[in-house]
């Protein structure tokens, strides 16, 4: 039997889900909630940290508890990656109509604040590894920041990592006042001659630290899925690591497998 925290974490979240509660509704205060369902404080208190560990509420010092305003969720597939290689060869004005984001959300390209920042750094021990290559290889460092402009808070970071060596002769991809570019990385790398054959991604889900909780507008702790992004080229070389963390509530992934037919034959 489910405890009675779960009970009533479950009916209030019904409730936001039906839409009897509305985004941005105040919920009643805990006395009346404990009336309302015959049970004690600690029992209400445990079922409103469940709901806003699930982000379907939001805690207010000194205001209240409100139920928490939609979010744009992210559906990512693994067929997005042929998808973007198959836009390399589109002409520009084509390419630049529909972008991975609008892919990703459904939404037009103009629903989007998207906010670049390079830098140029150096591999330290993690990036060395992944790269294969020794510690302080000079690399340009891109920071990007997703947002819907109605929302407060954006759905994705993405801390992407390429080898300075592999894209000097074009110096368009050093630059942050160039940081939108239709068709993504997978074009990017195309103008210096590098085409993606093999990409790797690691996901796995882990608390949020302070500084995302901060970033994305969620409770410390609250759930995020992060993806180790590994692009390899023809040649076998690494030549992008790009670390991607979403709020676990606004991203839904999807893998596909197609499956070769059963062999069937003569064992004799």
């Amino acid at each position: 039997m489910a405890a009675k925290f779960d009970r009533v974490a479950a009916d209030i979240r019904q409730r936001i889900t039906s839409n009897d509660l509305k985004p941005g509704d105040r919920l009643p205060p805990e006395t009346t909630l404990m009336e309302e369902y015959g049970v004690a404080l600690g029992t209400i208190r445990r079922a409103m940290a469940l709901l806003e560990a699930e982000q379907h509420i939001v805690r207010v010092h000194g205001r209240g508890t409100f139920v928490q305003q939609r979010r744009t969720r992210v559906e990512r597939s693994n067929d997005r990656y042929q998808w973007e290689k198959d836009r390399v060869a589109l002409p520009d004005e084509e390419r630049a109509a529909e972008g991975a984001s609008e892919r990703d959300t459904g939404l037009p390209a103009d629903s989007f604040d998207f906010k670049p920042r390079y830098e140029r750094t150096e591999a330290d021990a993690d990036l060395a590894t992944a790269f294969g290559v020794a510690e302080g290889t000079p690399l340009l460092r891109r920071t990007f920041r997703t947002r819907v402009k109605e929302e407060t808070a954006p759905f994705q970071v993405t801390i992407s990592h390429l080898r300075a060596d592999h894209i000097e002769k074009n110096p368009d991809l050093f630059d942050e006042a160039k940081g939108w570019w239709a068709g993504g990385t997978q074009h990017q790398l195309s103008t210096v001659g590098i085409e993606v054959a093999r990409i790797e991604d690691r996901v796995l889900a882990r608390p949020a630290t302070s500084d995302e909780a901060a970033e994305f507008d969620i409770t410390p702790g609250s759930p995020v899925v992060a993806d180790r992004k590994t692009s390899i080229s023809n040649d076998g070389e690494v030549v992008e690591v790009a670390d991607n963390v979403w709020p676990a509530d606004r991203i839904a992934l999807t893998f596909t497998t197609n499956l070769e037919a059963n062999r069937t034959g003569d064992d004799g």
